[in-house]
């Protein structure tokens, strides 16, 4: 059919580094440029048009092809579009130094998208940006304590609680697996109990792992409160990188309390079984508690892992038959007395 008789194609249009659009509509590429140059005051000889969302010219071939509302970038001599990824490196440049116009700027943007991988990348974008990492108390960021209880004045204070909690869930664990003791252990099975409840009471739970604040050893992220997803139980490493710093909004906040401190040989199925066949059997040995008590509560044998990373299935590791009783103490030789020559 010839493009006189064809229905004009419509577009949204917009300048280069512009956030405004306005809609076009003709039957060739030309037509199009020209009403979009005459709108936007400027020059046609040079200029040209590109696809917003990866930077294609677009060319008398291919006009017909294009979907109808496409968005268009109008550009003029020597300027150049890499589609909207361009859109996206002008804010990253600015990360450092996030001002309130960049993020209106994104918040924009994201409002006139419809493309999913656009609103994505737009929505991650602008949830960076956003982030108020630096502060750390209350008063200095409000939004971030939004639903907590008015005790928690500090982000470090509340994930430092927040490693507590699941710490002292794991104790609870095994201490209520006590009934399943023969009658005769369990008297020393809630004394190892009581001695691990002790320790954990010294350290204060762990509760340094969340702590951003903490000493460098005792915590599982960096300075700024990143962090790395440390990967499934039978691997070295994360292979999708999964990062998170719940420090930086509430949002974060959120999501990072479904990251996981997973038990490398499994808590429930291994070792507290384990620890309760050792205390049966023990027979005059005296049981390591503290082997257990770093398989259950230390990063030793915990792995902090994203949601995606952490696997549900049987791991099938054991504890170390070596390490479960202490060896016995040597008593020392006495020497001979030696004469007198």
């Amino acid at each position: 059919m010839s493009a006189v008789f064809r229905k004009p194609k419509t577009f949204k249009l917009r300048a280069l580094h512009s956030q405004k659009k306005f809609g076009v509509a003709g039957r060739s590429c030309q037509e199009v440029l020209k009403k979009g140059c005459l709108h936007l005051q400027l020059p046609v000889a040079g200029s040209r048009l590109c696809l917003y969302e990866d930077g294609t010219e677009l060319t008398g071939d291919y006009f017909w092809s294009v979907p109808d509302n496409s968005e268009l970038v109008l550009l003029t001599s020597g300027q150049t579009w890499q589609g909207y990824v361009s859109d996206i490196s002008g804010f990253l440049s600015a990360f450092h130094r996030p001002s309130a116009g960049l993020i209106q700027a994104a918040r924009q943007l994201l409002s006139d998208e419809r493309a999913p991988l656009r609103q994505k990348l737009l929505a991650d974008l602008l949830h960076t940006i956003s982030e108020n990492i630096a502060a750390e108390t209350r008063a200095e960021d409000p939004p971030w304590f939004e639903g907590l209880e008015s005790r928690f004045q500090s982000k470090s204070g509340y994930l430092r609680y927040s490693c507590e909690s699941r710490i002292r869930s794991y104790l609870r664990e095994v201490n209520s697996y006590a009934p399943t003791v023969g009658k005769e252990a369990q008297g020393e099975y809630t004394r190892i109990v009581d001695l691990m409840c002790q320790k954990l009471r010294a350290v204060q739970y762990n509760g340094s792992y969340f702590d951003r604040g903490a000493r460098a050893g005792l915590r599982l992220c960096t300075p700024e409160g990143w962090f790395c997803c440390q990967g499934p139980f039978d691997v070295d490493s994360c292979a999708s990188k999964h990062s998170i710093n719940p420090y930086g909004n509430r949002e974060s906040r959120v999501l990072f309390s479904t990251w996981n401190l997973d038990h490398i040989i499994e808590k429930k199925r291994t070792v507290v079984p384990a620890l309760a066949e050792a205390v049966t059997e023990r027979d005059g040995r005296e049981v390591a508690w503290e082997y257990f008590y770093s398989l259950l509560f230390t990063s030793e044998n915990l792995k902090l892992v994203h949601i995606a990373c952490h696997k549900k299935t049987t791991h099938k590791l054991s504890c170390d038959p070596h390490r479960i009783y202490k060896l016995p103490t040597k008593s020392k030789r006495r020497r001979p007395a030696q004469k007198c020559q």
